[in-house]
């Protein structure tokens, strides 16, 4: 399983452990990930993502799990994420088609 958020693509950063002496030694930096489950309104269903806290945060924000899918850009969304995105789309009748991130 990859360590990578499902909706905003935030994955690993590699950086330096810096000791008291001045050591550097390579070191990553993983995401704060969760495993959510949210409620989406138009597919009217549980779904269950993989995502850091701060898109938890952003999801909240935005008005739940629709509004954020809807806004958000495809080529940060996980393939899951983005057939759940189609799904809403076409459930609600949005007027702009969703374009395959390619």
């Amino acid at each position: 399983m990859s360590r990578r958020c499902e909706l905003t693509a935030k994955a690993p950063q590699v950086g330096h452990k810096v000791s008291h002496s001045n050591i550097k030694t390579k070191r990553r930096f993983l995401p704060n990930l969760c495993n959510v489950t949210f409620i989406s309104d138009a597919l009217g269903r549980n779904v269950r993502l993989r995502v850091s806290t701060n898109a938890i945060k952003s999801v909240d924000h935005r008005g739940g799990l629709d509004a954020y899918l809807l806004k958000a850009r495809n080529n940060e969304l996980s393939p899951r994420a983005l057939d759940l995105k189609r799904q809403i789309a076409k459930k609600m009748g949005a007027v702009a088609p969703v374009k395959k991130a390619g």
